[in-house]
């Protein structure tokens, strides 16, 4: 699975696949029109393989798809209720703002980190803060959103534990697309142990501009 767009000043790609030998896969990537100038990004990573995991990550996809405009902590409790009877997932909300920052928030083991440009390229400005739990069985009591600055050229990438992020960010080229850039991660550092996703967005600059 690919897809890639870019919505305002924001250019995101998703890419995913299946654990081998399943036909589908736990893990989802969400991407959203906040309105405002704002774009929503969400990875989810249904508890185990197989149908069951992707029916618990489906469920949240199609709350956050509906109540997109809500707080990061809203959409994580209605997350959390929709997928009360299911295997439940680990969650991360990354909100895009139109005023240079990233509001995330993230419950379970999916990754998520904003990379910068510097002297010998891309370096690590910021890691959301995982919070223990499983969306839909154990929702931690206080859930903080983290609010970080970005700057033209800022890189965000988020990923299911099916991909070894220790080594996926060290062979980046910030000159490659979003699109090409998910697409080397993938085929490079996913685990033939389990499904995989990675989403990327990256801060173009410019005059913010109106959705297509």
């Amino acid at each position: 699975m690919h897809e890639d767009g870019i919505i305002g000043r924001i250019e995101w790609a998703v890419a995913g696949r299946a654990l081998p030998g399943q036909r589908v896969s736990g893990d989802r990537g969400v991407v959203l029109d906040a309105g405002g100038g704002s774009v929503l990004f969400a990875v989810l990573d249904g508890l185990g393989h197989g149908a069951a995991a992707a029916d618990a990550a489906d469920r949240a996809a199609q709350v956050l798809s509906e109540n997109r405009a809500e707080p990061l902590d809203v959409l994580m409790v209605l997350c959390h209720r929709a997928m009360a009877d299911t295997r439940g997932a680990a969650v991360s909300l990354a909100l895009f703002g139109a005023s240079d920052t990233v509001h995330w928030l993230g419950v379970g083991n999916v990754d998520s980190r904003i990379l910068t440009a510097g002297p010998v390229g891309l370096a690590m400005r910021a890691t959301v803060l995982m919070t223990g739990g499983i969306v839909g069985y154990r929702l931690p009591q206080n859930l903080q959103v983290q609010t970080v600055p970005v700057r033209p050229g800022d890189l965000l990438l988020m990923s299911t534990d099916g991909i070894v992020t220790e080594s996926a960010d060290s062979g980046i080229d910030p000159s490659k697309s979003t699109a090409e850039i998910t697409a080397e991660i993938l085929a490079r550092h996913a685990k033939d142990t389990d499904d995989a996703l990675v989403l990327a967005a990256r801060h173009r600059g410019g005059v913010l501009e109106a959705p297509a």
